[in-house]
C-alpha cells in the first residue's frame, strides 16, 4: 500500500480509503447491510494497508456508522483514521450540530472522530453553516477532543468551492473527481486551489458511482483494449486519479470482496504522474466517447430522495443513460414498466421543485425527468 501526505496534518494516509456508501446489501433494501460481509470486507482492506475509512451520517438509511463501528472492533479502530460527516442540511439551530455529533461518536462506537466533516456543501448549507455557528462549535469539538481534523465535502460551482476554501482554515476537503468530471464542481483547478492552500484532498465517485466499470459499451471496451497494458476499466479510472500528485486518498465504494482485492492491487502499484502521454490520451478518448452517449450526469447519491409524489429520480435517470449510454434501450424500458406500475415513473412529477435544492450536481431534475420519460415510453427516440 502506498501512502500520501494528507496536506497540512502531519499524518500519512494511504491512497485508497474505504468508502461505506456501497456495502453490499441484503435483498434491494440499502438499509439492510449484509453485516458479516460487509466487516469481512473492511477488515480484509484495513489488514492490507488501507488506514482510511469514510461513512456518513445518512448513508445506508443511516445504518453505516453502526455497521463502521462493528467492523472497527477487536482492535482495528486504532489501525486507521476514521472519517465520518455532519449533516448539515438538518441542522436547524446551533445545538443541533453538538446532538448529531454526540449521536455519531455513539453510533461510531468511538471516543473521537480524525477527519470530520461538513457534509456536501453547496450554496444554501453553507449559508445555513455560517448561519448556526456550525464552525465554532467544531472548534470546540476539537478542543475537547472530539474530533481531530475539520473539512468539508463538496458539490456545487468552482467559485463557490474557492470561496469556502478561502473562508476557513480547513485541514482538508472531499470532492467528486473522475476522468469524466476533471472540469465538473470543484475539479482538478478546484483540486489544485484547495492543494495549493495546504488542505488534504480526498477524492469520491473515482468511478463515477460505478458508471465507468458496468455495463460497458462494445466501442468503449475495444477502445480500452488498444492499450499496450491490458488493465480493467476500474483501474484504468483509480490510475487516473492515483495519478494526480495533488490527491491523498481516493475513496472508493466496494460492495464485493473481489472489488476490494483489486483496488488494493492497484493502489499498490499506482504512483503519481506514472501515466504515460500515450495512455492519458487514451483516456482522454475514453472520455469523450462517453460524453457523446451520456444524457443526465446522475451519479446515484440519492439526495434528491423521497420525492414528495414517489418518482424514484435516480431510478429514472440510471434507466435512461443505461439505455443511451449503455445500448440496453428494451432492457431499460422494460424495468421503467416496473416504475410505472408502481406510481414511481417521471410522468407522476408535478414540477415541486422540491428535489433541485437537493441535487449535489445541479441537475435541472425536472426537465431531464420530462425528457427521460418521454425516452423511456418511446414517445421519443434517439
Amino acid at each position: 500500500m502506498k501512502y500520501r501526505a494528507f496536506g497540512r496534518t502531519g499524518t500519512e494516509t494511504s491512497v485508497l480509503g474505504f468508502g461505506c456508501m456501497r456495502l453490499p446489501i441484503i435483498g434491494d433494501d440499502a438499509g439492510q447491510i449484509d453485516e458479516k460481509l460487509a466487516i469481512a470486507m473492511i477488515r480484509h482492506a484495513i489488514d492490507n494497508g488501507v488506514n482510511y475509512i469514510d461513512t456518513a451520517y445518512p448513508y445506508h438509511k443511516g445504518t453505516s456508522e453502526a455497521l463502521t463501528g462493528k467492523a472497527l472492533k477487536d482492535g482495528y479502530r486504532d489501525k486507521v483514521f476514521l472519517a465520518t460527516k455532519l449533516p448539515v442540511w438538518l441542522v436547524e439551530s446551533a445545538d443541533d450540530t453538538e446532538r448529531y455529533l454526540n449521536e455519531q461518536l455513539e453510533r461510531l462506537g468511538t471516543e473521537y472522530i480524525d477527519f470530520y466533516l461538513v457534509h456536501s456543501l453547496n450554496q444554501d448549507s453553507w449559508e445555513k453553516t455560517r448561519k448556526h455557528n456550525v464552525l465554532p462549535y467544531l472548534e470546540k469539538a476539537r478542543e475537547q477532543g472530539k474530533i481531530r481534523h475539520i473539512g468539508f465535502s463538496f458539490h456545487d460551482r468552482l467559485g463557490l468551492f474557492k470561496e469556502i476554501v478561502d473562508a476557513y482554515p480547513w485541514d482538508f476537503t472531499q470532492i467528486q473527481l473522475n476522468y469524466m468530471d476533471e472540469n465538473y464542481q470543484a475539479g482538478v483547478e478546484g483540486m489544485k486551489y484547495a492543494h495549493g492552500k495546504g488542505l488534504g484532498i480526498v477524492v469520491m465517485e473515482p468511478l463515477r458511482g460505478g458508471k465507468l466499470v458496468r455495463n460497458i459499451p462494445e466501442d468503449i471496451l475495444a477502445k480500452w483494449k488498444e492499450a499496450d497494458e491490458s488493465r480493467s476499466p476500474a483501474e484504468w479510472a483509480l490510475r487516473w486519479v492515483f495519478n494526480h500528485p495533488e490527491v491523498s486518498v481516493v475513496l472508493s465504494g466496494m460492495t464485493t470482496m473481489p472489488q476490494v482485492e483489486e483496488n488494493i492491487r492497484v493502489s499498490r502499484d499506482a504512483a503519481a504522474n506514472s501515466l504515460s502521454a500515450e495512455e492519458l490520451n487514451l483516456i482522454g478518448n475514453i472520455r469523450d466517447m462517453y460524453l457523446e452517449k451520456t444524457k443526465v450526469l446522475c451519479t446515484d447519491c440519492g439526495y434528491c430522495l423521497p420525492c414528495p409524489e414517489g418518482v424514484a429520480i435516480p431510478s429514472v435517470f440510471g434507466l435512461y443513460n443505461d439505455a443511451v449510454a449503455y445500448a440496453t434501450s428494451a432492457v431499460s424500458r422494460r424495468f421503467y414498466g416496473g416504475l410505472v406500475e408502481k406510481g414511481a415513473d417521471a410522468s407522476r412529477c408535478v414540477s415541486c421543485g422540491a428535489c433541485l435544492p437537493k441535487c449535489p450536481q445541479a441537475i435541472e431534475i425536472i426537465d431531464q425527468l420530462a425528457e427521460a420519460h418521454r425516452f423511456l415510453t418511446e414517445e421519443e427516440k434517439i
